[in-house]
């Protein structure tokens, strides 16, 4: 499950990432890795690791690449992604994007998404 943020430790990005710290244990019971992923540089993300996702999954810097591939540039603010959770099978098939700037639902609807693939 790869999730795109826009900015680490801005209020939203900072409340998805402990809502998703804190689903781990039910990704990982339905065989998920979650990572997350944004513009922001190394340093800024090692931090925002630590401190909002409390270590509990790894998030990395998104390349302009993989920014153009997922089409999550935000348009408003260039150098920003949008909110985009997308659920990936283990073949590498995409089965669901969630994408909406609003983080409360992105954590419940992956995880069903998920759950749906272990049936």
């Amino acid at each position: 499950m790869l999730y795109f943020f826009p900015k680490a430790f801005t209020e939203g990005c900072t409340l998805e990432a402990r809502a998703f710290s804190q689903a781990m244990p039910e990704f990982r019971k339905a065989g998920a890795q979650v990572i997350g992923l944004s513009a922001d540089d190394l340093a800024t993300l090692k931090r925002f690791s630590k401190e909002e996702c409390r270590d509990a999954f790894p998030v990395a810097t998104a390349t302009p690449a993989m920014i153009k591939d997922y089409d999550v540039a935000l348009k408003i603010k260039p150098g920003l992604t949008t909110r985009t959770s997308y659920v990936i099978a283990r073949d590498g098939r995409i089965v669901m994007v969630h994408d909406d700037l609003k983080w409360s639902e992105h954590v419940a609807k992956t995880l069903a998404a998920v759950r749906a693939l272990k049936r």
